[in-house]
């Protein structure tokens, strides 16, 4: 047994988890991480976007009573029909523009240099956005993920789009969007999460599909505890997410990034690590 691989997929199933939901990029860590652990190449690609299926399941049990109360009102309440309607509607820009572009972003901007560019400049977006709000005194436009438009969802969705970008964050992309386009901390934030379930479900089955020739039954275990994992890390993040907008705004995970991502290009530029 791999002990060693086995630690790295626990290690980068915490930050998965950790990372997903927040604005700062769960990919571009992964892809960090990764890097700094040797854990990289085809195989390594493939287990970054499977275990983010680990942080999908758990706002899946988070949501669970809500998730089942739409289910059981699709064809009956309003309500519920709108919201599942809104979320396939944000789904479709990312399903298709992501089958059409996932193989050149994994060829040319998988790696860390292009990680940090994309963490910084989403940091000082988040730091402008979040200054911007700070100045207008006004109540946003939509107060609850129920009631949102279906063009505002679209436009969610076309948001998402930008999260193709490693470092850009899928959460960071639709929240800080939805905030622009007029949704409250709270509608941004839950509508991110639910929007999560179809997209990243999807990108798992899919890259898992197209990786099926290069996986073996030995990457299963590795792939197993990242998961479950990330399940456990995940439900910590979106218990306490949810909290932190009601009180904060997003301005720390906008210096955090830009931090972060400077740290990566400084030791880049200087020769210290070998990115």
């Amino acid at each position: 047994m791999d002990w060693i691989l086995y630690l790295k997929a626990v290690i980068l199933g915490i930050v998965e988890g950790l990372t997903e939901f927040l604005p700062v990029s769960s990919t571009g860590h992964l892809i960090v991480f990764g890097s700094l652990l040797d854990y990289t190449g085809q195989e390594a690609d493939t287990f970054y976007i499977a275990i983010q299926a680990g942080a999908i399941v758990a706002v899946c049990w988070y949501y669970r009573e809500r998730i089942l109360k739409i289910c059981k009102g699709l064809f009956t309440e309003p309500t519920q029909q709108k919201v599942a309607w809104n979320t396939i509607i944000a789904f479709l820009p990312a399903a298709v523009i992501g089958v059409m572009v996932a193989k050149y972003i994994k060829e040319w901007l998988f790696n860390p240099v292009s990680v940090a560019a994309a963490l910084v400049i989403g940091g000082i977006i988040i730091l402008i956005v979040e200054r911007y709000q700070d100045k207008k005194s006004y109540t946003p436009r939509v107060a609850t993920m129920d009631d949102m438009s279906w063009k505002d969802a679209l436009k969610v969705g076309f948001l998402q789009c930008l999260a193709m970008i490693p470092g850009t964050s899928r959460s960071g992309a639709t929240i800080i969007g939805g905030l622009v386009i007029g949704l409250s901390r709270t509608a941004a934030t839950e509508f991110s999460f639910f929007l999560a379930i179809p997209t990243i479900f999807g990108a798992t089955v899919y890259e898992l599909w197209q990786s099926r020739d290069i996986l073996s039954a030995d990457s299963l275990p590795v792939i197993s505890i990242g998961f479950v994992v990330s399940f456990f890390s995940a439900l910590v993040v979106v218990r306490w997410l949810l909290h932190y907008v009601a009180r904060h705004d997003f301005s720390a995970f906008g210096w955090y990034r830009i931090f972060f991502g400077g740290v990566i290009l400084v030791t880049w530029m200087t020769g210290l690590v070998k990115w």
